[in-house]
């Protein structure tokens, strides 16, 4: 099969999304519908409000994508759909129904890892991209650097031991009171401030341990902020504005360990929601650049969560050969590295 279309469904948190993508990474059509409406007064997402949308809109999601590309389901080569990790009640919503569709149509499924989904995307907007390449993963529940040897083939070499830099941009944008969803919001903020007013903490920068570890700098926002009586607007660009060059300034002190350590790289790659984030891309951009390696950045749409990149993933593992039962489970955490040295702190989880 020279050019297998899969239907790719991602389920994991509040963003429900289809896709359809060919091998050639051509994208016949795709749907994205966002929950943020539902979850901003609650300041973050509610589980069971999540997974109740995924079930109200997939099935017509599914047509719709369906309609715009021409296509019948029977058409369709393989069914892929996020099995984890994520949030339980949505993983299984999007997996069940993956199944469903799966099972009427008779085609293969594929149980697609959603940090799996992120891994490979760059490599949907880049043909050009090769294995093996360092990939710094960056999202709201996850911050690792993973070395990518090919599909399904992931070597850890860091994780947090504590909170996701996601989670840390989306707490200090609570704490600063710039709304929902907080990545986003603060970095807009940033954009008008002074990122040297404030000190604030770099954890592990320089520090011989590969990990990261972003509680202390959220931790620390919180202190500043309790020390502005009646902050004004410039006081909290500033305040997001140096939160950003701390996180900026862990990110690129770990990757450039990770760098060292895989001469062999062919590329430096970021990817997660988080790698939507400009002064992010920027400062792994100049990293890249001084130690000669290729950068390699998804376009916007393609960082956050989508059903294209559970799509594509699905497209590689199925060139491979790897196809899974209708008795996939759906996984709460499931690491890429099954392997990898569990870590003190809560990075264990990843």
């Amino acid at each position: 099969m020279n050019n297998p279309l899969v239907l790719g469904i991602e389920s994991s948190c509040d963003e429900t999304a289809v896709a359809l993508v060919r091998a050639d990474r051509t994208i016949l059509a795709q749907r994205i519908a966002s929950q943020n409406e539902a979850h901003e007064r609650f300041g973050g997402v509610v589980p069971e409000l999540a997974a109740r949308a995924h079930a109200d809109r997939l099935a017509p999601m599914v047509a719709d994508v369906l309609a715009e590309a021409g296509v019948a389901l029977a058409d369709v080569d393989a069914i892929a759909g996020t099995a984890g990790p994520g949030l339980i009640g949505g993983v299984m919503v999007g997996l069940v129904t993956a199944k469903a569709l799966a099972m009427a149509a008779g085609k293969p499924l594929i149980a697609v890892n959603h940090l799996e989904g992120h891994a490979l995307s760059p490599r949907l907007a880049d043909a050009a991209l090769q294995f093996p390449y360092l990939l710094l993963l960056v999202s709201g529940g996850h911050c690792q650097l993973l070395f990518v040897e090919g599909v399904g083939r992931y070597r850890r070499l860091a994780t947090t031991i504590d909170d996701a830099v996601g989670e840390a941009f989306d707490k200090s944008a609570k704490v600063l009171g710039l709304g929902f969803p907080g990545g986003p919001a603060l970095e807009r903020a940033a954009r008008g401030g002074d990122g040297r007013r404030f000190a604030l903490p770099r954890p592990l920068v320089g520090s011989d341990e590969p990990h990261f570890s972003f509680a202390g700098l959220k931790s620390a926002v919180l202190r500043a902020r309790a020390g502005l009586a009646e902050p004004t607007e410039q006081d909290i660009a500033d305040l997001a504005a140096s939160f950003q060059q701390a996180a900026c300034d862990c990110l690129t002190d770990r990757t450039a360990r990770a760098l060292a350590l895989v001469p062999d790289a062919t590329a430096l790659v970021v990817a997660g929601g988080v790698a939507a984030n400009q002064a992010i891309r920027g400062a792994l951009a100049s990293l890249a650049a001084a130690h000669c390696v290729p950068f390699v950045a998804p376009p916007m749409w393609l960082c956050t969560d989508n059903g294209a990149m559970i799509a594509w993933a699905g497209v590689e593992r199925f060139q491979a050969g790897d196809i899974d039962d209708l008795h996939a489970p759906a996984r709460p955490r499931w690491p890429l590295d099954p392997a990898a040295e569990a870590v003190r702190g809560a990075g264990v989880k990843a």
